[in-house]
């Protein structure tokens, strides 16, 4: 009588105490016992990034990534980024959530606002971001502010190509991923050629504009992580690089 309790017992257990670990559980597992080798990735940057494209791929097929040169401290962050996907946002905050302490790396969920911004290069082509210029016009969703980018050689052939996924990392450097994909709406891409022109600003100088128009106090420059630092990314894109359709 007493064995065949103890059998129903064990039946029962793996329910509860042999649980598997969860995707963010395992990502982070994976990620510990191959830090050394992510924090050099300079030895065999493609093979690397590659395996851990396919680590995060297993979290959420959208996820990618960005590392920030080694800083003063010795330390790296690495950036977990949804790839401006809205719909991977929460599989970005399940897994920021548990990431465990690590004295090497700072841990951030969502590309960051960079101050200066950086130049980008992106699929073999060099854009500065002193030649990027933007202007704010009025959405149709009263809660979302709309952006012009004005990016020198851009033609209306050009939006399916890579220069749409440039506008969109100019916006993430200037306003930050997350501020890009909920408080965004409409994005264009002009030449300096557009009538438009006329009403632009400096990229540098959209931060304050947008956080006006958003009714945000803005008292100094934003003061993030690793700013002056120029990320190393994934150049992963899982969507359309037009603009207005990487959400």
């Amino acid at each position: 009588m007493k064995l065949a309790a103890l059998i129903l017992v064990a039946a029962l257990l793996p329910m509860t105490m042999f649980a598997t670990d969860t995707k963010e559980q395992a990502f982070w597992k994976w990620f510990e016992s191959n830090q050394d080798a992510l924090f050099h990735f300079e030895r065999d940057r493609d093979a690397i990034f590659d395996r851990l494209s396919g680590a995060l791929n297993k979290v959420h097929r959208d996820l990618t990534f960005e590392f920030s040169p080694v800083r003063k401290d010795g330390t790296r962050e690495f950036v977990i980024s949804a790839g401006g996907i809205k719909a991977a946002f929460p599989s970005v905050e399940a897994l920021y959530a548990a990431a465990p302490k690590l004295p090497k790396w700072t841990i951030l969920k969502y590309r960051q606002r960079r101050f200066p911004i950086n130049d980008l290069e992106y699929a073999g082509r060099k854009v500065k971001s002193g030649d990027v210029h933007c202007a704010i016009f009025k959405d149709e969703d009263p809660k979302k502010v709309g952006i012009m980018i004005f990016l020198d050689g851009y033609t209306e052939k050009d939006k399916a190509s890579v220069w749409g996924q440039i506008g969109y990392l100019f916006l993430d450097e200037a306003l930050g991923e997350y501020d890009v994909e909920t408080h965004v709406g409409s994005i264009v891409l002009f030449n300096r050629e557009s009538k438009y022109f006329e009403h632009a600003h400096p990229l540098s100088e959209l931060p304050a504009h947008f956080d006006e128009k958003l009714g945000r106090k803005r008292t100094s420059e934003p003061d993030g992580p690793a700013n002056g630092s120029r990320p190393i990314r994934s150049e992963k894109n899982s969507t359309s690089s037009a603009a207005g359709s990487r959400r």
